[in-house]
């Protein structure tokens, strides 16, 4: 069984959408940049932004397990998960770990060189920071006193205030570990306690929704506030020198009270769609920063007079997972994604500040602005699907959106970032309004004029884009019997595809309506995807497979088998060669065309229900069950050589983790090697691929192809005047006249005793070539004299064949060695145009 290990196409890369959830958030100074910053939660992983531009700054290494309570000091953060908790430095390592609770940590405090958790079981432990060690460790019961808040008053050294559900507090000191004074309380659980900017004085928030400013020195209530929107969540105090209080509420809106007038100055409604977790004022500045539940964060400043704040900078995803993701534009650069909180919205891969919301649907815009978000019945249901196109989006909408469960599609401005001008309604032109009919597949066409549109009820509509106007419907009463699965227009306006529940794959005139083809497939199709450029079209089937018709020649060119479950999303690579699916079986496959294989497979925790592949090619988007975030995964094609290899019949695919979830671990040196081996298994060619073919050498032309003009050439480049003699000669090893190099002896000799006449022993010396052909008279083996030739140049191969005849030393037994080596060379047809070459020299 073949086992894998992760992806070989694609690596997790980051993940996008997440800003923050159900975690109350932090706000810490940091001393030497002398700026503020926002550490959120983000599942086992907290987030750290600059207040100043709400730019993220750190991701921290991730938990094994969610976060569940967050806190800072000067330096550090703490994170709880579980039964622990970890101290970061740098907004990013592990430097410090706590263990000692026995259930789940919900509250956090750092206090100086301690820091304070109390788990569920109700144990408040004080750890000392440095050293891990256990402080203090105090049990309170749950029945009487189940701590739900807690707070260190200011100036109060060694003390804290705990805060129960029963709706008592506690003065502790911790230093002598004894209980000061219990604060009988208002008869309503504490759900926030926060310090005054006055000291002594602290504001008790209760599940009542009452707000109490309670002087703790003399214990007297000092005035008493009421909120109808349930449970106190947060509170804060302005202190830019304006006696403002504010407080979150679990339905989404804050109350602002003026403490000096005792009164309730603004309501900010609808601050968050879910409960608001954090409400904090920025020290000194007239800012406010709000986190919810809703994966929102925003930045409220104070600048009117009337009290209220304006948004002034936001970051936010989707409050429910994405439904549909699709890249808009060519430069890959925003990702369209609409989710099951009714939103649609556009999110950057670049940076966070590009980001768009282009709102929530609703059938009358002015009438909803009127009534407000919350109270919005005419408020559309979540978009399943949806097209975009570029080509006209300046002049009119460019973006059309079917709804759940819904029959008129609506337009959408991405450049307004709104809502469109239109909503196409097909009722008119229904024979039978009755039924429950509504829209379920759309697409545009590539040059951003028509809207197709089909309906659960088998009619196929066409709508102008700028006007509104519906343009006509295919089929005499409807394009198919069945629900439309999936539409489809080629790129040039010349077709247009239908899928129907009936089975049946349909070709029609785009202008003219007319049908010109049908085919019938094995089982009912789920959706369909054209690729423009290359006319191919993927089609996913209910029985789990994939055919893909070639929409020229209206055959079925590849059928692929493999998922195991239903296919919820299909995206092709820019240039068409793969075909990327996603099903509930938690896979992701990627077929490749030309092939017709399968050339990667990897298991994900959750299955994906929306992928698309990037423009330019480098990125794949990936939205998954029950997840809020858009991840996305690098194409490392472009940047790494890999062998797409097809997988095998018995492969099992393996678990990759979500980017940005998980930090990437570090591979040893030796398990890379590993990889890129089993990556790349570089082919060697054989040097022969069968006896009966002609085979050429690898050499270049140069060393074979001027040996018979090698005297025109010599001729050509003889030096035109004699070289001349350096001055001083420089000192050289002397060496033995002839072909191989040997260097000489030291021989003191008299110029009388050197003899002028030649010794033609020097010419006679014999060479490796020719000692080769030579034994290879006995042997037959002509393979390593061969090999010599091919590493000689032109000049050498020339000075050798001049040395086997008997006039240059040589003789006729080694001539003839030579051309039966020649003769073996043609016989086993190798080296052919080296034997042809070898010979005309030898001849001539």
């Amino acid at each position: 069984m073949s086992r894998s290990k992760g992806s070989n196409i694609f690596s997790g890369y980051r993940a996008l959408a997440l800003y923050c959830n159900q975690v109350p958030h932090v706000v810490r100074f940091h001393q030497r940049h002398r700026e503020f910053y926002l550490v959120t939660a983000v599942g086992a992983a907290f987030h750290t932004y600059n207040v100043k531009k709400l730019g993220i700054v750190a991701v921290s290494n991730a938990l094994p397990e969610d976060i569940t309570c967050l806190a800072a000091d000067r330096m550090l953060v703490f994170a709880a998960h579980g039964n622990s908790v970890k101290a970061f430095a740098r907004n990013k390592e592990i430097v410090h770990s706590y263990k000692g609770h026995n259930s789940e940590v919900h509250l956090l405090l750092p206090f100086g060189d301690h820091v304070i958790s109390v788990d569920r079981d109700n144990k408040l432990i004080v750890w000392d920071v440095q050293s891990e060690e256990e402080y203090l460790q105090l049990n309170f019961d749950k029945i009487t006193f189940a701590i739900s808040a807690l707070l260190h008053p200011s100036t109060y050294i060694n003390k804290i205030l705990l805060g129960s559900q029963q709706g008592s507090l506690q003065l502790w000191n911790i230093k002598s570990n004894k209980l000061l004074y219990t604060f009988q309380g208002w008869g309503s659980g504490v759900s926030a306690l926060q310090q005054a900017p006055a000291v002594d004085v602290v504001a008790v928030g209760l599940l009542s929704g009452q707000i109490i400013i309670h002087n703790l020195k003399y214990d007297e209530m000092l005035m008493k506030f009421q909120q109808d929107w349930g449970p106190i969540t947060a509170i804060s105090f302005r202190t830019d020198g304006y006696p403002v209080m504010a407080a979150g509420s679990p339905v989404g809106h804050i109350g602002l009270w003026d403490l000096e007038e005792k009164k309730l100055i603004a309501q900010m409604r609808e601050t968050h769609t879910t409960a608001v977790t954090g409400v904090t004022f920025v020290h000194g500045e007239p800012l406010l920063i709000t986190t919810g539940e809703d994966n929102a964060i925003r930045v409220w400043i104070f600048d009117a007079p009337e009290g209220g704040g304006r948004l002034l900078r936001c970051r936010m995803g989707h409050s429910a997972p994405p439904t549909k993701l699709k890249y808009h534009g060519s430069d890959g650069q925003n990702i369209l994604s609409s989710g099951r909180d009714g939103t649609l919205q556009s999110f950057s891969t670049i940076h966070e500040r590009f980001n768009k919301s282009l709102g929530h649907g609703s059938i009358n815009k002015k009438k909803s602005k009127k009534k407000g978000l919350r109270y919005d019945t005419r408020k559309l249901p979540p978009i399943t699907t949806f097209a975009s196109e570029t080509a006209r989006q300046s002049y009119w909408d460019g973006i059309v959106a079917c709804h759940q469960g819904y029959l008129i599609s609506t337009t959408w401005n991405y450049q307004k970032t709104s809502m469109g001008a239109h909503k196409f309604d097909p009722r008119p032109f229904l024979n039978d309004c009755t039924l429950d009919v509504y829209s379920m597949a759309v697409d545009i066409t590539s040059c951003g004029n028509f809207a197709v549109v089909g309906l659960s009820s088998g009619h196929v509509d066409v709508y102008n884009l700028q006007s509104g106007i519906h343009r006509g419907q295919y089929g005499k009463e409807k394009a198919h019997e069945g629900q439309i699965r999936g539409v489809a227009v080629d790129g040039l306006n010349q077709l247009t595809i239908t899928a129907g529940g009936d089975k049946m794959i349909k070709f029609w005139k785009f202008k003219s309506k007319e049908l010109i083809y049908t085919t019938t497939l094995d089982a009912s199709p789920t959706s369909i995807l054209l690729h423009r450029n290359s006319g191919m079209l993927a089609v996913a089937m209910d029985d789990f497979r994939i055919v893909v018709l070639d929409s020229e020649t209206r055959k079925f060119v590849r059928r692929f088998t493999g998922h195991q479950n239903q296919i919820n999303d299909m995206t092709f690579n820019p240039d068409g060669r793969w075909l990327i699916s996603a099903s509930m079986d938690c896979t992701i496959r990627t077929w490749d065309l030309p092939s017709g294989c399968l050339i990667d497979c990897f298991l994900v925790d959750s299955a994906a229900v929306s992928i698309t592949m990037s423009p330019t090619g480098d990125f794949l988007a990936s939205a998954h069950v029950d997840d809020l975030g858009i991840y996305l995964w690098s194409n490392k094609t472009l940047y790494n050589v890999i062998s797409l290899r097809p997988l095998p019949a018995d492969y099992q695919p393996s678990f990759v983790m979500l980017p940005g979830v998980c930090q990437q671990q570090e591979l040893e040196a030796s398990d890379i090697e590993e990889e890129v081996e089993d990556q790349m298994i570089e082919y060697d060619s054989a040097e022969q691929l069968g006896e009966q073919l002609v085979t050429l050498s690898l050499l270049p032309e140069s060393r074979w192809k001027n040996l018979l003009n090698l005297d025109i050439i010599k001729k050509r480049n003889r030096p035109k005047e004699p070289p001349k003699v350096p001055k001083s000669v420089p000192f050289f090893i002397p060496t033995i006249p002839g072909l191989v190099t040997h260097f000489a002896a030291e021989q003191q000799q008299t110029t009388e005793d050197q003899s002028k006449v030649v010794n033609l022993g020097v010419l006679t010396q014999k060479t490796e070539l020719y000692l080769q052909l030579e034994s290879a008279l006995n042997t037959n083996s002509y393979d390593h004299a061969v090999k010599l030739m091919k590493e000689m140049g032109p000049s050498n191969i020339d000075i050798e064949l001049r040395g086997l005849a008997p006039d240059g030393g040589g003789s006729l037994e080694v001539m003839l060695s030579f051309l039966q080596m020649i003769g073996n060379m043609l016989h086993s047809k190798r080296d052919f145009e080296l034997a042809q070459a070898y010979l005309a020299l030898y001849l001539k």
